[in-house]
């Protein structure tokens, strides 16, 4: 790829290695030309920082007898070591601080224990001189012949209450009443949670109807209709449903027998 031949970038040639030596011109000339004027043999020296000087260039450290003595210097004697060195620790901390032992502290005085307060109910003692209340605010507790236990009212729970009046006897619908039924399980108690359920997803249209849980035979199984009561025809009981069916809901106008 590309020309075989290239010309030099320099007409006159490119310089070749080695030019100027002597053994050169002896080639060259067959004799060896004259002595230069300058001969160099090495490049100049470095200048070597103290860290990269050779061990054998630095100078040793002076030694501690041969230091100078320094003006204002004071000598310091070190007392020797006694013969017998205590072994009990607070005679060796007595001789290091060099203090005197310390006497044993005086017993300390217990104060007398003080006398319980009379229990809740009893005997108050009254303030025997001095600024303050002459009788504890603290209420007296009820004598026990007074006392008599009051059994408590039962309060029916709020959930109940509202069973109740939510619920409507299907013994006491008139026939021909138009009523939708929501569905039939297998027992009262699982009918009324489903209608819990359906409240929760549709209350706007459960407002105002009562629930009917109607005990059903059929074919010798016992189940449970889940109806809703508070229709004023059959229009308005499939106006109600149309909205469930909407929504994959189940819902039937009925009417009572």
């Amino acid at each position: 790829d590309g020309p075989m031949r290239k010309a030099p970038d320099d007409p006159g040639g490119t310089p070749a290695d080695h030019q100027g030596l002597t053994v050169n011109e002896v080639a060259a000339n067959g004799v060896a030309s004259a002595p230069r004027d300058r001969l160099v043999l090495a490049p100049p020296a470095l200048a070597l920082t103290e860290e990269d000087a050779p061990l054998s260039a630095l100078t040793p450290a002076p030694s501690p007898e041969a230091l100078p003595d320094v003006e204002g210097a004071t000598d310091v004697s070190v007392a020797p070591l006694p013969d017998a060195v205590p072994t009990d620790i607070d005679e060796i901390l007595n001789s290091l601080a060099d203090a005197q032992p310390l006497e044993p502290l005086a017993p300390v005085a217990t104060p007398a224990p003080q006398a319980a307060p009379a229990a809740a109910g009893l005997t108050t003692p009254a303030v025997a001189a001095g600024p303050g209340l002459a009788r504890s605010l603290r209420p007296k507790a009820r004598p026990a012949a007074l006392a008599r236990g009051v059994s408590p009212t039962p309060t029916p729970s709020p959930g109940a209450a509202r069973a109740s009046d939510l619920d409507l006897d299907p013994a006491r619908i008139p026939a021909g009443t138009r009523l939708v039924q929501l569905g039939a399980y297998d027992s009262a108690e699982v009918a009324r949670s489903e209608w819990e359920r359906i409240d929760a997803r549709f209350g706007d249209f459960l407002e105002g109807k009562k629930r009917v849980v109607q005990r059903a035979t059929n074919a010798g199984r016992t189940f449970y209709r889940l109806r809703a009561h508070g229709f004023a025809d059959l229009a308005d009981a499939r106006r109600f449903c149309s909205e469930l069916v909407a929504q994959n809901a189940a819902c039937i106008p009925v009417r009572v027998e």
